[in-house]
């Protein structure tokens, strides 16, 4: 039996009634949405948006790091991405989890130290989202005039909350 058996059955569900394959590999909306990999975003929903419209990075946390910016780079200069989102969220677990039992836990299960690793964790809610706003503004590999905004989704409510708008340049 399959570790993955359900999901498997789901994917051969979805391909028996699939009409996206003509859709473009450009987003619709020239919109790009880097969000945590918290399984309560579901951020195309959230913004009123259907598959095709919007590319969406996610990670823990939501935080823009050196592989957000090299998918950045790609979906900005590549593929008519004009607008970046970056969405945080309430009850995030990358602003709860501490980093000695996070890695205590490694060891326990692998006998591996990720002492090399860096976990983007977030210290200040505010100040790692503007510091991930400011990641994308000021990032030289953007064309001047790239509009960046920071949101924070609210899990429990589902009310997105503006609190940066610029553009790089």
């Amino acid at each position: 039996m399959s570790a993955f058996k359900d999901i498997i059955e789901g994917s051969e569900t979805y391909a028996e009634s699939f009409t996206n394959g003509a859709l473009s590999a450009l987003p619709q909306a020239r919109l790009v949405i880097v969000t945590c990999m918290d399984t309560r975003i579901n951020p195309l929903a959230i913004f009123g948006l259907s598959i095709g419209q919007a590319h969406v990075l996610r990670n823990a946390g939501a935080r823009v790091t050196p592989d957000v910016i090299r998918s950045l780079i790609k979906s900005i200069n590549q593929l008519e991405v004009e607008r970046v989102v970056v969405m945080h969220h309430t009850d995030c677990g990358a602003a709860k989890i501490k980093i000695d039992p996070l890695r205590a836990a490694v060891i326990a299960a692998t006998g591996n130290d990720p002492d090399d690793i860096e976990f983007h964790l977030i210290g200040n809610a505010d100040q790692a989202l503007a510091a991930d706003v400011d990641a994308v503004r000021s990032c030289p590999y953007f064309p001047v005039g790239t509009a960046v905004a920071g949101m924070v989704y609210d899990v429990h409510t589902g009310v997105v909350t503006t609190k940066h708008e610029t553009f790089v340049g």
